[in-house]
């Protein structure tokens, strides 16, 4: 069962009690020909996924949805919008709950964290065929957390901001909308750049980064023009282009 509205910043939205996952739900419009842009959201998953297979826990109360996107910008480009995604929700989070603003952060490249602990998810995926389309998944622990999460989480209830899911998502919605205005499919990423890292964990202190074949520490000295992670450590300065961060200071 599902309901059709524009409701959020002049945007579709077609709204689900269940999904098997928004994301899943998100490729198969794209495949079948949807454009976008439309917002796919549902109020509990069966089948949540994050990053790198990993299974994202989707109890009643948080939020899960999905933006779909139509040709956003070259492809070329359309991993910067890990950056474009983590500020609208670092953005969406600091006005519905003005009072942990000062604890949040972005952990490269699109974590947002409450003091330290993961807040939420994203998670960003592509369609070549029938046409180039972006879908950008995202869930936010607005009433419950894993306990049991490798990087330590926590949800927006328990750091002391009562805020719902549809609040959430109007919130970030529009917050989404000034994000991709700035990026403007591509040529304002020197500005994402500048304002993400504003507001980065561990920039200029020692971080891990886990690798597929390795793991190493090192300062965190910033992001290259294409938003690759850049870390100076006994070796000189290395380049990161896809990994995970841990420890941060």
């Amino acid at each position: 069962m599902n309901r059709e509205a524009t409701d959020l910043a002049g945007v579709r939205h077609i709204a689900y009690e269940t999904l098997g996952s928004t994301n899943a739900e998100a490729l198969a419009r794209a495949r079948a020909g949807e454009r976008g842009p439309v917002w796919i959201s549902a109020r509990r998953q069966d089948s949540g996924r994050g990053r790198r297979g990993s299974t994202w826990t989707s109890p009643p109360g948080n939020l899960y949805a999905t933006l779909l996107l139509g040709d956003p910008s070259p492809p070329s480009v359309a991993p910067q919008l890990s950056f474009v995604s983590a500020l609208a929700l670092h953005d969406a989070i600091a006005e519905c709950a003005p009072q942990i603003g000062p604890l949040l952060k972005v952990k490269w490249p699109n974590d947002v964290l409450v003091g330290g602990a993961k807040i939420s998810g994203i998670l960003i995926e592509g369609e070549s065929e029938p046409a180039f389309a972006v879908v950008i998944g995202i869930g936010v622990n607005c009433v419950a957390h894993p306990p049991d999460a490798r990087y330590g989480a926590t949800d927006l209830a328990t750091a002391g901001a009562m805020v719902t899911s549809g609040q959430m998502l109007m919130a970030l919605s529009q917050a989404m909308q000034r994000r991709l205005s700035q990026w403007a499919r591509g040529d304002g990423f020197a500005g994402i750049r500048s304002d993400w890292l504003k507001r980065a964990a561990g920039l200029g202190k020692d971080i891990k980064v886990r690798l597929p074949e390795r793991e190493f520490s090192g300062c965190f000295e910033g992001l290259d023009d294409a938003g690759h992670l850049l870390v100076r450590g006994p070796a000189g300065l290395a380049t990161v282009t896809a990994g995970e961060v841990f420890d941060l200071g």
